[in-house]
């Protein structure tokens, strides 16, 4: 199937939003919806609806079916982004849900990455790549899992040499925009402290009560057009 032109645009994050139904979600390089069903003959059914729109589009997104529930994950990994195909395919997956009577989860959505504080990057970056698997491919600051079983991204943050133990791996809790707020109020109730909001909504930095430090990220005032 030739692709026009237009359809290989990376699209930023207002054309996202603007062209996103209410059943999805904007996380890094993708759109997420997740629903709940009654069972699992009815998460088979709606797969099964979905693969069939997916075959009509010529472009297929990335399903977990489980007793349940049924997850679509949608990305045009040619140009390494969202674009209009993608959001073509999400329209008519939200009607198809709707049709069989599934529930969107948005709630449920997460995506976590972790981040290295290293001085040498290239120096540690090829026993992480080993460790978890993900061989050769990497894209430049991070490696990721080439698989689609949905692995974790690990990412190297620049920081000084230095020899006085302190937290160097530190998780990015990516959550829909939408649920920053009750994500980061429900880590405060229980015990956590916020360390700071100065860059938020792109994110948030908190900390557990041993001072243990984890970010809050929306895809919120980053641009998505560049890789």
């Amino acid at each position: 199937m030739t692709i026009p032109a237009e359809d290989k645009q990376r699209l930023d994050g207002e054309e996202i939003a603007a062209g996103l139904p209410d059943d999805f979600r904007h996380l890094p390089g993708q759109v997420i919806a997740r629903y709940r069903v009654a069972d699992f003959a009815a998460a088979q059914e709606l797969a099964g609806a979905i693969g069939r729109l997916a075959e009509e589009a010529g472009h297929h997104p990335d399903l977990l079916v489980g007793w349940g529930y049924v997850e679509v994950r949608l990305s045009s990994h040619d140009v390494g982004g969202i674009t209009r195909r993608d959001l073509r395919l999400a329209r008519a997956v939200s009607a198809a849900a709707g049709e069989a009577g599934a529930h969107p989860e948005p709630r449920a959505l997460l995506l976590v990455e972790w981040g290295l504080d290293t001085w040498a990057q290239a120096e540690v970056l090829p026993f992480w790549r080993a460790i978890l698997g993900y061989g050769d491919a990497h894209r430049e600051g991070e490696i990721n899992d080439p698989s689609g079983r949905g692995g974790p991204t690990v990412w190297f943050q620049d920081t000084e040499e230095h020899e006085t133990p302190r937290q160097r791996f530190h998780p990015d809790i990516w959550v829909p925009a939408d649920q920053a707020r009750d994500r980061i109020d429900a880590a405060l109730a229980a015990g956590g402290r916020l360390v700071s909001d100065e860059r938020a909504p792109r994110f948030w930095v908190l900390a557990d009560p041993q001072g243990n430090q984890a970010c809050i990220c929306t895809v919120e005032g980053r641009d998505w057009t560049t890789p």
